[in-house]
């Protein structure tokens, strides 16, 4: 089938994409479905079935829907951590993302070598992590501990480095789950008037509905009403 060419007002374009996750009764049934080919031992999970989706550039949008019907999953295949099942995925420019606790990061590395080694996965080079490394340490604010292994931090300090990570490698697309609901009241605010500045420059935004319920106020910076 002849790939569509993504229109230049679009952020984000999804067709007919689907993901379908295999469940099996017993550890062994995956093994022997390795070993005996032919027959399926799992049951079949479809987390998303046939979406359509586009995004306009600039547009702040919340992916809102009950409990298990797909949000992650959607987000996470936006983002590129995830292949779809079925379907087209097409993204215009560098996607940033803010995904579950601990999504991205070695706990054995430092928060130092962790943002080096994420900055340049989002297509920086070193020399680009070098010139951002001051102003990304300034904005997650954990002093010392950013020489310390990520496996030392409390989720608190994890989010705070990792969302200071994620804004500061110039994306075209922000991409925020429910990771940042963890941080305290004071960074939260931070965040929130980040994400205000960077809607405010053009950027495409998604948001998961907890972060929509939990950062209270978001409303008010985004829109000021």
């Amino acid at each position: 089938m002849e790939e569509k060419i993504m229109s230049e007002e679009l952020a984000i374009s999804l067709r007919g994409v689907s993901k379908c996750f295999k469940r099996y009764d017993r550890p062994v049934d995956r093994l022997k479905e390795l070993l005996i080919p032919g027959k399926s031992r799992a049951q079949e999970f479809w987390a998303l079935r046939d979406i359509d989706l586009d995004v306009p550039k600039g547009q702040t949008l919340g992916i809102v829907g009950r409990n298990g019907s797909g949000k992650s999953t959607l987000l996470q295949i936006i983002a590129g951590t995830l292949t779809p099942t079925t379907g087209m995925v097409q993204v215009n420019g560098r996607v940033s993302a803010l995904l579950e606790l601990g999504s991205g990061f070695n706990p054995e590395f430092t928060g130092r070598q962790n943002v080096f080694f994420n900055g340049q996965l989002l297509g920086l080079t070193k020399g680009e992590v070098e010139e951002r490394f001051d102003e990304i340490a300034g904005f997650a604010d954990i002093g010392d501990f950013i020489d310390q292994p990520v496996k030392t931090y409390s989720s608190g300090m994890f989010v705070r480095l990792a969302f200071a990570v994620a804004v500061h490698v110039d994306p075209e697309v922000l991409i925020v789950d429910e990771a940042l609901a963890v941080g305290d009241g004071v960074f939260v605010h931070k965040c929130m008037a980040r994400i205000k500045s960077f809607r405010d420059e053009g950027g495409t935004i998604l948001l998961s509905p907890m972060i929509l319920d939990q950062l209270t106020g978001l409303v008010t910076l985004l829109y000021g009403c």
